[in-house]
């Protein structure tokens, strides 16, 4: 087994996670099978219990494993499977250490950070290293290792002594360094200061590891005599030191490192280059050309309670841009907050309100996506209500099913009080309650996780062609309430269809509005399955629907103009997105204005492979639909 480890040094935030998957595809492009592990220094043993603004989205995996959001980078660049073991934390260390001890494993020893934790830390990666994640037998041929946080904090010490031992375990020819660092160019001088980087690679051999490449970041490429210094004060050979500079995308973060020659010099590092091919990114590099041709801008409305950080819906952007991409639009995502349509807002906040407003009335299609508690649930009703009453192509993602089913139960139904027993436990109209498996005492690992399956009841239902007409699907889930099933009877006679269900039958796992363009709700969260190259295809029917052209609506209302100067710089959201940041103002090719996110997908992953899969997704679909209903559906042009 080849050990590949990724650090990052000066400040955090520089990309390490997009460099290790970067790595990683252009090591698979050679022909090698590679596999991943994120390393996170925190003492809490997964990220299921933390907030989304502490720490961004809480990717859930096939087992069921919450993990950092790295792993879904990795999952979506390598097109793998990962499990919950690929991602290390001190705390689940300290726990399997705790646990021997506990048991007399140690025969008496007094147990310390060296070397039990380390020996710890050392035999988790090699026993991850050989699980397969890409569906073949046997272990992969790398794996490759991400260190979060920064090279000095004191809680990744363990780790990387760890690491310097594990180094010298596995020997020479079997492990390579990557050292991510920052080389800052100050408008001042006007020139890029090395001694940064510099003094992280000191403290970095100080600490037992010596790099094998640098991976400079900057804001523009460096030149041969800011690298040949590098080189001399770092001890790091001149073709080593890479430049990872701002691009409009970061999916041009591989094409940069293959341009540079990073796998030969990886490759050498593993003694693996008289057995790897050369790599093969034509399909990658064609790829990015034909995002250049989606021109055609598809507007959709976010409403979240976490729009301040939009890392907090990182795979929901992606499954987006994957299905834009698909259908070759240009995806222009609106943050909507969701308590800045409430009624409360209007009282406080006027303008606040009024954009808002605008920008939900001025979006082709509404996804309101998963979440936990009460703030903004009035106003994701509000924007339920909008979207059934108006036409307009809605998804709800978990919540998001939620909050359709609970605004049916009281427009349609007129059950003025229906609501969720996780805002309010004593009411008399529950229209979703807590699960009967799950724990009102314990907050981590108890909901609902990982991939479930579900079975279409309906077999003409929207949903289910989109799939293909199966009989069931396999997605993975993260929730701990549900929809009541003694209203179900009732909700279904009032025009709501729950299309999908559990094996039981007494969980509701999809429901629709048939008398709506497109109208669904889903328990499960298909965007965690996406890819570049096979949008799920709930996403890419809210594209498809959302891109064909909007009648007016019955009340008179017609669809705004979506021209930018109609944004508010009053709407409460802050962009903070992870990764690099290019000199046009993009990040990770998600523009940001005011409070409008536009995603650039012309240069993202997976154009020619995704129109060509997605084409043929679709015409299996037409085949099995009649024109009829597929132009109904908002399928048509293909």
């Amino acid at each position: 087994m080849k050990y590949v480890l990724v650090t990052g040094g000066v400040v955090s935030g520089l990309g390490k996670g997009v460099t290790a998957s970067s790595i990683g595809l252009i090591l698979k492009a050679c022909g090698l099978r590679v596999t991943s592990i994120k390393i996170d220094p925190y003492l809490n043993t997964d990220a299921g219990t933390m907030s989304p603004f502490e720490h961004g989205e809480v990717f859930v995996l096939d087992d069921g494993g919450e993990v950092d959001l790295d792993l879904g980078n990795y999952e979506r660049f390598l097109d793998i499977k990962l499990t919950r073991d690929n991602n290390i934390t001190t705390g689940k260390i300290y726990q399997s250490v705790i646990e021997k001890e506990r048991r007399g494993d140690y025969l008496g020893k007094t147990v310390q950070v060296v070397p039990h934790i380390t020996d710890a830390i050392q035999e988790w990666i090699e026993r991850v290293a050989k699980i397969p994640v890409d569906g073949k037998e046997g272990p992969a041929d790398v794996c490759v290792i991400e260190l979060g946080g920064t090279i000095g904090d004191i809680e990744s010490m363990p780790f990387i002594e760890a690491l310097g031992q594990f180094s010298y375990r596995v020997g020479p020819g079997n492990f390579c360094l990557v050292h991510v660092s920052l080389v800052p160019i100050l408008h001042v001088v006007g020139e890029p200061k090395t001694k940064p980087t510099q003094h992280s690679v000191r403290q970095l051999r100080g600490l037992g590891l010596t790099p094998n490449l640098l991976a400079c970041r900057s804001s523009k490429e460096l030149d041969d005599n800011v690298k040949a210094k590098l080189a001399q004060f770092c001890h790091v050979p001149l073709s080593n030191i890479l430049t990872l500079h701002d691009v409009p995308n970061i999916w041009h973060i591989p094409l940069l490192l293959k341009d540079q020659k990073a796998h030969e010099a990886i490759l050498k590092a593993l003694n693996l280059l008289g057995v790897a091919a050369e790599p093969n990114l034509k399909e990658w590099t064609s790829r990015t050309k034909v995002y250049d041709r989606c021109d055609e801008t598809v507007r959709i409305a976010m409403v979240g309670k976490y729009t301040g950080l939009s890392d907090a819906y990182l795979s929901v952007l992606k499954a987006l841009l994957h299905a834009s991409v698909a259908r070759n639009r240009k995806l222009s995502v609106d943050w909507v907050p969701a308590g800045d349509l409430e009624e409360v807002t209007y009282k406080e906040d006027p303008e606040a309100y009024k954009a808002a407003w605008n920008l939900l009335k001025g979006a082709d299609g509404v996804l309101v996506p998963g979440g936990f508690g009460d703030r903004g649930v009035q106003g994701k009703i509000l924007a339920a209500k909008y979207a059934r009453e108006h036409n307009v192509p809605f998804l709800g993602i978990c919540l998001g099913m939620q909050i359709a089913v609970i605004e049916y139960a009281r427009s349609v139904l007129g059950l003025h009080d229906a609501t969720s027993t996780e805002f309010n436990p004593e009411t008399k109209t529950p229209c979703v309650i807590f699960m009967p498996e799950g724990s009102k005492t314990h907050m981590g690992a108890t909901m609902r996780l990982g991939s479930r399956r579900t079975y279409f009841e309906v077999a003409d239902s929207k949903s289910a062609k989109l799939y293909g007409n199966v009989s069931f699907i396999d997605e993975r889930h993260r929730h701990r309430y549900e929809v009541n099933p003694d209203m179900v009877s009732q909700l279904e006679t009032a025009g709501l269809s729950f299309v999908g269900k559990d094996e039981t039958g007494r969980r509701m796992e999809i429901v629709e509005l048939p008398s709506h363009p497109f109208y669904i709700g889903v328990q499960f969260h298909p965007e965690f399955k996406s890819r570049p190259g096979k949008p799920s295809p709930l996403f890419s029917g809210l594209i498809a629907a959302a891109s064909e052209p909007r009648k007016k609506v019955p009340n008179g209302y017609s669809k705004l103009a979506t021209c930018n100067n109609r944004h508010s710089p009053k709407l409460k959201a802050h962009q903070n997105v992870k990764g690099f940041k290019a000199p046009n103002g993009s990040l990770n090719g998600v523009y940001t204005n005011g409070n409008s996110v536009y995603v650039d997908v012309r240069l993202c992953y997976g154009v020619a492979v995704a129109a060509t899969i997605a084409i043929t997704h679709w015409s299996d679909i037409l085949a099995q639909t009649s024109l009829i209903q597929a132009k109904y559906l908002g399928f048509g042009g293909f």
